[in-house]
């Protein structure tokens, strides 16, 4: 499933060649966590306070990392 793009081509180099990457994504996911975990009680806390919630959507994308790095490297490289 994630060696295989869109197409349904599997791609297992470009699967290898992004897993450190993806190993470094998971690291940046995990601040993702912890900034999400501590901003949504701030956030239900004070909900007019519109910069909480744009670090909070900051998070998200920091936690969908590692998908978003692996599918980048499997569609770019064609074998």
């Amino acid at each position: 499933m994630c060696c295989c793009g869109g197409d349904g081509e599997c791609r297992p180099l470009g699967f290898l060649l992004g897993l450190p990457f993806a190993l470094l994504a998971v690291l940046v996911s995990i601040v993702g966590a912890i900034i999400w975990i501590i901003g949504l009680p701030i956030s239900c806390i004070c909900p007019c306070c519109l910069c909480v919630t744009l670090v909070l959507e900051t998070a998200v994308e920091l936690v969908k990392a590692p998908l978003h790095v692996m599918t980048w490297f499997t569609s770019k490289i064609p074998c």
